[in-house]
């Protein structure tokens, strides 16, 4: 599996990133593949190299906006004992301290602020296995309710999310109001930052749980929940603010990292089925109530308890 990861440094790559977006503004503009042809820019061909091959192939693209200098695997040295790379070429050295698990440093990007490192990394076996977890993505509440059909036992996850919602939402207003739009990209910024830390801690939990447990995981598809459009204003805000397609990468590659397989279901009347007898029954905003058993439930673990006990959906049918 390739993994990225995100370092900061604090070395002054000016003159080089000018002469990269040079570099590709005559790529996008002459399709050139030779290193010769920029050699007057005065950037380093392994670099340039790279940077022709990207603009020169995009056909699509009919603009430079951000140009990062890319190195490939060769032009890398690792020291692993040290927990040190260096990039030769750019005379430049970092300290990483990313797991050391990885089997080669593919590439390298760098800008302003970033290095970001492309690594390869062992993945272990597809665990065999018959039970599964389900996990049960929400909007309201919890983002995340775990359910165990072994053993019965539930896990609720991401309570501080409905308070990352509403401090940001209202921020967001005042910023608006005042027509401070400079101000309102920094906090987007720094929501996104909340979330993304948020998402990678809650997926870390449920894939430890299930390899503790020795079970697949099992999520719903979500795919065109954002299409719905007979639901509340405050639904589709924390819908649309939350990236729960985020959190389900997340699961994903953790998952496949440790051997945990992942499985997507059918989402249709998870929350209106009861887990215990499969009737449906009453759903009254977190409470579920099954009127031919009886049976009485917070609704996200009811649904969390349905999502682990339906089978996969075909990927054939799906596109997934």
């Amino acid at each position: 599996m390739i993994l990225t990861y995100k370092i900061k440094h604090e070395q002054d790559f000016t003159e080089e990133l000018k002469k990269a977006e040079q570099v590709a503004k005559y790529a996008l503009e002459h399709k050139s593949l030779s290193s010769k042809d920029v050699k007057h820019i005065g950037l380093k061909s392994i670099i340039s190299n790279q940077i022709l091959r990207k603009y020169s192939r995009n056909k699509k693209l009919k603009r430079i906006k951000h140009v990062n200098l890319t190195i490939p695997n060769q032009g890398i040295k690792v020291d692993k004992n040290n927990r040190e790379i260096r990039i030769p070429s750019l005379k430049f050295s970092f300290n990483y301290c990313f797991p050391n698990n990885f089997t080669k440093v593919n590439q390298i990007e760098i800008n302003s602020e970033y290095v970001f490192v492309s690594v390869t990394v062992p993945e272990e076996a597809p665990m065999k296995t018959d039970n599964w977890i389900g996990v049960d993505l929400n909007t309201t509440g919890h983002i995340a309710v775990i359910a165990n059909p072994q053993t019965g036992k539930v896990k609720k996850l991401g309570k501080k999310a409905k308070h990352v919602h509403e401090k940001y939402k209202h921020i967001r207003k005042r910023l608006q109001k005042a027509g401070k739009y400079r101000e309102l990209k920094k906090v987007g910024d720094r929501e996104r930052r909340i979330v993304k830390d948020l998402n990678h801690k809650i997926s870390r939990v449920i894939v430890n749980i299930a390899r503790k447990a020795k079970s697949g995981i099992r999520l719903e598809k979500l795919k065109g929940i954002r299409e719905g459009t007979k639901t509340r204003k405050s639904f589709r805000y924390s819908l649309h603010s939350w990236s729960f397609y985020q959190l389900q990468k997340m699961i994903e590659y953790k998952a496949k990292l440790l051997g945990v397989p992942v499985e997507y279901v059918d989402p249709y009347y998870t929350s209106k089925k009861c887990s215990r007898c499969g009737a449906i029954g009453n759903r009254n905003g977190k409470i579920f109530e099954c009127p031919e058993c009886g049976h009485v439930d917070h609704a996200d673990v009811n649904a969390a308890f349905n999502i682990a006990l339906r089978t996969q959906i075909d990927p054939l049918q799906t596109g997934m």
